[in-house]
């Protein structure tokens, strides 16, 4: 039984009578009791036989019976609750910059694979939204489409490479513009793109801007993300001897990135490390709570028979009890 509650519980206070028949009883028996006197107790034994033993049962047995009637009376129900939960989910597609230059060592190990577990984390958090992954750098493509799979999710995002997929360059505007149109004929109360990147928009066919307008319209919320350090970082460098890291000068276009966070009513943020990139995914998970709604209705199933009728058992024990093996000539 889920719970126990009883619909007229003032019927518990006849409980009180249990005591007080027991108590009548045992000064009625009492005052039964005979006194003898003998000149000597040799001889005398002290027997007792069964049904002088168990003289007391039918009492027992009443009192049994009046405990479960008054429980009855008070009418046990058990309760279950049924919980009905609504979520309106939010879709949101994670635009990912896997140029080279996220190779970039101030991240451990790197700016691509920090980014990646980052996501990963995020995606664990999200369980009531649909989750999609779109890559760019000097193009764009889908990697995932909006799913609510999380174990499929994750291992797309942990398969995340920029080793021969797409050509170098950061094509800013059409990683956001691919990532508009996956979420364009979305059904989701929000939709939101977050676009991380460590660079600067200088390749791909369509302008950062046009993109802005466009997710503008479809009433698409951007959170850009900016990863690099202040200052130089240790980039790859691709030379005759293969690659090579050196020092190199971190640049982000901070202006365009508030420009379209701004824009579409969403927010700039900018990681100079691991720590901080964790502490803006969790930001943004803040910023956009998933919807739940939990409507809890309780149902109530009436147990009094239970009771009654092993109030009625032990009637009927007690009668045939009283009636056979303790019957005497008097009754």
């Amino acid at each position: 039984m889920n719970s126990i509650l009883f619909a007229q519980p003032y019927f518990l206070y006849l409980l009180l009578l249990v005591p007080v028949v027991l108590f009548v009883y045992w000064y009625r028996y009492r005052q039964g009791w005979g006194t003898f006197k003998v000149a000597s107790l040799l001889g005398a034994t002290k027997t007792k036989s069964v049904k002088v033993r168990l003289r007391n049962i039918p009492i027992v047995l009443r009192l049994l019976c009046l405990t479960l009637i008054i429980v009855a009376l008070a009418r046990p129900q058990t309760q279950y609750s049924e919980d009905k939960i609504k979520t309106e989910g939010i879709d949101i597609l994670l635009a990912m910059d896997i140029s080279g230059s996220m190779l970039a060592m101030d991240f451990e190990p790197n700016r691509l694979e920090a980014a990646k577990n980052t996501a990963i984390q995020f995606v664990n958090e999200r369980q009531n939204d649909r989750i999609g992954v779109v890559l760019f750098s000097g193009e764009s493509f889908t990697q995932m489409p909006l799913t609510s799979d999380k174990t499929q999710l994750i291992q797309s995002i942990s398969q995340i490479s920029n080793t021969g997929i797409l050509e170098q360059g950061t094509a800013l505007g059409m990683g956001l513009a691919n990532s508009v149109a996956r979420l364009e004929e979305s059904k989701a109360k929000s939709k939101v793109v977050i676009l991380l990147t460590d660079g600067v928009n200088n390749a791909g066919s369509i302008d950062p801007v046009t993109a802005t307008q466009t997710a503008k319209e479809f009433g698409i919320k951007v959170y850009t993300i900016g990863v690099g350090t202040y200052g130089e970082a240790k980039m790859p460098i691709n030379t005759m001897f293969g690659v090579q890291y050196a020092m190199q000068k971190v640049e982000i276009d901070e202006d365009l990135m508030k420009q379209i966070a701004n824009e579409t009513g969403g927010q700039y943020f900018r990681a100079t490390d691991d720590k901080k990139l964790q502490d803006i995914y969790k930001e943004i998970n803040k910023l956009e709570k998933t919807s739940l709604e939990i409507n809890t209705k309780k149902q109530f199933k009436e147990e009094f028979y239970v009771w009654a009728l092993f109030a009625l058992i032990l009637l009927i024990i007690e009668i045939v009890v009283r009636k056979t093996f303790f019957h005497t000539i008097n009754e």
